[in-house]
């Protein structure tokens, strides 16, 4: 059975300032996931989920969907924030969205087969569907907690234009994921702080009490290219009740259920493995506005080069 895709693209991109996902950025007005989803196919992915909220349904079928029709199977599913378990409401004054484990759960009623995770508007480079869908496509038919990730090297992934989000992972000997910890604030830096974005100073994440810790620029993150089988939906929507069921969570209106904690747990308690599959891919994507002429522009070498045709679809 050929692996889906699986794209998560129901943020707003708040940083960003519009629907990034749909901003087109290749020589033909191509958007970061058309390029994600082109190289899925090459690497032998055989179905197309996006989830994405239901308020810009529309638009998504008539600028996105349209294109690939006849070409690849695609199904939608939608991620809105009373989507919860029964017996358990939106607090009052939430806003944001549950977190990418909670998207993730959207597709539960329509992905039956071993698919890969990612983000629709980071650019991750053709390996990385080449690794993950080999992975996928050689587990046996059936096969259960066996996962993987696709793990970039920090260094690789950074934004020149101000922090980004990764999870800073550790490995075993055996080249499995140990843990997982999502730091929301990583840059070059010096080490109070400053000199942001300087290539002479170290990457440093942001830690629980403000201080600024030193990482190796070979340090594996997760940029969340994420390898599952359904499985993974049944022990998600266990732990999402109780998530919900923490008073902590529940009263502090930005607590995420993210992938890496739902990982992280399976890692522990010795349910899953997480094998983490190399890379020297160098990340790029539209974390702010003033990524987006760099991104254009990386893209555009690219056709130059041959890597993709100048029209995708």
């Amino acid at each position: 059975m050929k692996p889906t895709l699986f794209l998560l693209a129901a943020g707003m991109g708040s940083r960003y300032g519009g629907l990034k996902q749909l901003d087109g950025l290749g020589p033909n007005g191509e958007t970061i996931m058309d390029y994600s989803i082109y190289d899925a196919i090459q690497a032998g992915f055989g179905k197309i989920v996006w989830v994405i909220r239901k308020d810009f349904e529309e638009q998504f079928r008539t600028q996105i969907l349209s294109k690939y029709e006849g070409k690849v199977q695609c199904e939608l599913c939608f991620q809105e924030l009373d989507a919860l378990p029964s017996g358990f409401s939106v607090p009052e004054g939430r806003q944001k969205p549950w977190g990418t484990n909670h998207a993730v759960l959207m597709g539960k009623d329509i992905i039956k087969e071993p698919f890969c995770v990612i983000n629709c508007d980071d650019f991750y480079n053709r390996d990385a569907f080449m690794v993950m869908g080999r992975f996928l496509s050689s587990l046996p038919e059936g096969a259960k907690n066996q996962y993987a990730m696709v793990g970039f090297r920090v260094g690789n992934t950074l934004s020149e234009n101000g922090t980004v989000a990764r999870g800073i992972c550790s490995t075993d000997a055996e080249g499995c994921l140990t843990t997982v910890v999502e730091r929301t604030e990583i840059v070059r830096c010096a080490a109070d702080g400053s000199n942001a974005g300087s290539p002479d100073e170290a990457v440093r994440y942001k830690d629980e009490q403000g201080q600024w810790v030193a990482v190796k620029d070979e340090t594996p993150v997760s940029m969340n290219v994420w390898g599952f089988t359904p499985d993974y939906f049944q022990y998600s929507e266990e732990y999402f009740k109780e998530f919900l069921s923490d008073e902590k969570n529940m009263q502090n209106l930005k607590a995420e259920f993210f992938i890496p904690l739902m990982v992280n747990k399976l890692i522990q308690e010795g349910t899953a493995t997480v094998k983490v599959l190399d890379t020297t891919s160098k990340w790029f994507g539209v974390t702010y506005a003033a990524d987006r002429q760099t991104t254009v522009d990386r893209i555009q070498q690219l056709v130059d080069e041959g890597v993709y045709p100048a029209k995708l679809f």
